[in-house]
């Protein structure tokens, strides 16, 4: 039988490593206490998770270890780099085509991945097709429903070879079928086309471009027999350095920033608090575009400053308009404050009641229903709008 004969030299050599190795790990951990906490995650524009409270009760029943792993998730020290390297490796070495649920294509082009379109996602869709149609029916000729297509649709050639995207355009086909015959439909998916030369979507966001959404503003106005706001009679401001959620999800390394443009107005929004169905008081009135949040990586926040509940604001033109909305129409309303005199604007994620009382109440002429396609089909709160409600 033979003997496996171990060499002490050998054993005595590995403590060195071992020790080594030891007192990097300690000195890690005492960095990592050292090292300053942060209130929030700006890259991933979310709240860091901070130290949790200890109690006896907690530690038992585990919620206490949940959120110490949390915390060291999100307060390790030089996260972003070490989150940044590992993109950048995953990209260059494995030549990953997908992160974070975000499509890396070509010409540094990334699309939110949609390869199926789930049940529970279908059933959805159909109730949001249902309860804007059954909305536009109790208002014939008021109502005007854009959807946005994604930018995949417009440029497919820059997804990744051979990736499965589901059938959007068919999808697409059958929603403004069926919305149709209730309420007027724009698509944009011919005059995008026409246009995809132009800076249309952003590269790094969901979003689409303010002159994306100028865009479809024209081919509102057309529908409409309205003259477009003129962008030439306007100053332009660029703001530069935009990463938008895109790269959030995928820290890609050789990102190329997108730019934002806006153009200064006057006109003033009126933000209101709600306490009811069509009850709600003036909160705070502002400028449009709120040029502080340019400074943020949230950049798009700065239209309309976010995604309120119920704002009011002045137009230029005549008539009045109520614009049902996600974030897609930020960028779009401004234009509108040429063709209006008054501009409602309502997001049902915070404004949770029927829009009756409030055209009743504000006497609105028109009603736009803006909504991007992957916001639209999934979207949990827009079956409010199908909900009739009359002033008391």
């Amino acid at each position: 039988m033979s003997k496996v004969v171990y060499r002490k030299s050998g054993r005595r050599a590995g403590v060195p490593l071992l020790a080594a190795s030891a007192l990097l790990l300690l000195g890690l951990a005492i960095a990592n206490l050292v090292w300053p906490k942060r209130d929030m995650i700006e890259l991933e524009n979310r709240k860091a998770a901070q130290f949790p409270a200890f109690s006896v009760e907690a530690l038992l029943d585990g919620r206490w270890q949940s959120g110490f792993a949390r915390w060291m998730q999100d307060q390790f020290l030089l996260r972003d780099a070490w989150i940044n390297t590992q993109r950048a490796a995953d990209e260059i070495v494995f030549q990953k085509a997908e992160e974070g649920g975000i499509l890396l294509g070509k010409d540094q082009w990334m699309f939110t991945k949609l390869f199926t379109i789930d049940d529970a996602t279908r059933q959805q869709t159909a109730k949001n097709v249902q309860a804007v149609a059954e909305f536009a029916a109790r208002y014939p000729g008021k109502v005007t429903f854009l959807l946005a297509p994604s930018a995949s649709v417009i440029y497919p050639e820059a997804l990744p070879a051979g990736a499965p995207m589901a059938d959007e355009n068919a999808l697409l086909d059958d929603i403004f079928a069926q919305v149709g015959e209730s309420a007027a439909v724009i698509d944009l998916r011919e005059p995008f086309t026409a246009r995809r030369d132009e800076y249309l979507y952003f590269k790094t966001d969901h979003h689409w471009t303010t002159n994306g959404a100028y865009r479809a503003y024209e081919q509102f106005c057309a529908l409409k027999g309205l003259t477009p706001f003129d962008r030439d009679a306007h100053e332009a401001v660029t703001v530069e350095g935009f990463q938008g959620t895109h790269y959030s999800a995928t820290r890609l390394w050789n990102v190329e920033n997108d730019t934002i443009t806006y153009y200064p107005l006057p006109n003033q929004m009126t933000i209101y608090n709600i306490t009811g169905e069509a009850q709600y008081e003036p909160m705070t009135t502002e400028n449009l575009i709120n040029t502080d949040k340019f400074a943020t990586r949230d950049k798009y926040a700065a239209f309309l400053d976010g995604n309120n509940g119920y704002s009011v604001i002045e137009g230029d033109g005549e008539g009045s308009i109520l614009v049902v909305k996600d974030s897609y129409a930020n960028s779009f309303i401004p234009y509108l404050t040429a063709n209006y005199e008054k501009i409602g604007v309502v997001d049902f994620r915070n404004f949770k009641y029927g829009l009756d009382s409030t055209i009743e109440r504000e006497g609105y002429d028109e009603v736009l229903i803006l909504y991007n396609f992957q916001t639209f089909i999934a979207d949990t709160d827009l079956i409010y709008i199908s909900r009739p409600t009359t002033l008391s």
